[in-house]
């Protein structure tokens, strides 16, 4: 499996850290996680596509190995994000990118693609996220997420992810493991809890109408794919279908036995998302330039 290279970014006045993947010269592709994740939920969808891409899944600010906000009403927003992730761009000299954004990497996808930096995309996949997420599931997130828990050992606080993410679906046992250790730090006690700083749940209350977005949507006129969930409660059917009346070149792949949000782990996964990309490529005119 290709190995990833780790950095340290300064961003705007942050410290982004960022998993690089493949050679710099290749097509660029940013991998952008949910709301309460990693980068390196992307590693096996990263490490298949960094023969042909270019591949950078930065973890979000307060989330990860990036700093922290202290001034967390403005910062952890939709908004601020994309000027993180322009800033990103701007650092590694990329013009284009094109973009995968599970979750919350979806909403500042969409953000990016209908504003004055849809210039920045070349084409969007969006993975288990549309312009609108219904209140129960927002309701289920804070109930997980609002609340840091505490573990005793890294096994334990394995247990815990794989039952509160059992919607992600199938993935290999390396996965888990990885998602264990990458999603938790040692408190002074020398107890474990997660990674994040958990004042990036105020997004929900500061700045909610950025969760409701179907004016952005309607302005989007990149290439996009959206991937779904079949039991997934942030994408209901209903909400892709309206997704798709609105935006009728946007194909759909449901993903079988998962709900939010499709790890994109397995090896089928990747060979999916090489096959969009390739699709969407062609759709933008060949060649995606840096």
């Amino acid at each position: 499996m290709t190995v990833p290279r780790f950095s340290f970014v300064n961003v705007i006045d942050h410290e982004l850290h960022v998993a690089e993947w493949g050679d710099p010269g290749n097509t660029p592709l940013v991998m952008w996680h949910g709301l309460a994740r990693t980068g390196r939920d992307f590693d096996e969808l990263a490490a298949a596509l960094s023969d042909d891409y270019f591949v950078l899944c930065p973890d979000t600010i307060g989330r990860g190995l990036s700093s922290w906000s202290d001034n967390p009403e403005v910062e952890y927003s939709i908004e601020y994000y994309t000027c993180i992730a322009a800033d990103l761009l701007d650092h590694y000299q990329i013009d284009r990118t094109c973009w995968i954004g599970t979750s919350m990497g979806g909403i500042i996808g969409m953000r990016m693609a209908s504003g004055p930096l849809a210039d920045r995309l070349s084409c969007l996949i969006l993975n288990d996220v549309g312009p609108e997420v219904p209140k129960e599931a927002v309701d289920r997130i804070l109930a997980y997420a609002g609340t840091l828990p505490d573990f005793a050992t890294l096994s334990e606080a394995g247990r815990w992810l794989r039952t509160v993410y059992a919607p992600f679906g199938e993935a290999c046992d390396e996965f888990w493991n990885r998602m264990a250790r990458s999603s938790v730090r040692r408190r002074d006690d020398g107890r474990f809890t997660l990674h994040y700083d958990p004042k990036i749940m105020v997004q929900f209350t500061a700045t909610p109408e950025a969760l409701s977005s179907w004016d952005r949507l309607a302005r989007i006129t990149l290439p996009m794919h959206l991937i779904r969930g079949e039991g997934s409660d942030i994408l209901p059917a209903g909400i892709a279908g309206q997704m798709q009346a609105l935006m009728p070149g946007m194909k759909e792949t449901v993903m079988t036995g998962c709900g939010h949000a499709p790890t994109l782990s397995r090896p089928e996964d990747a060979r999916l998302v090489r096959g969009v990309l390739s699709e969407l490529r062609d759709r933008a005119g060949g060649c995606l330039v840096r």
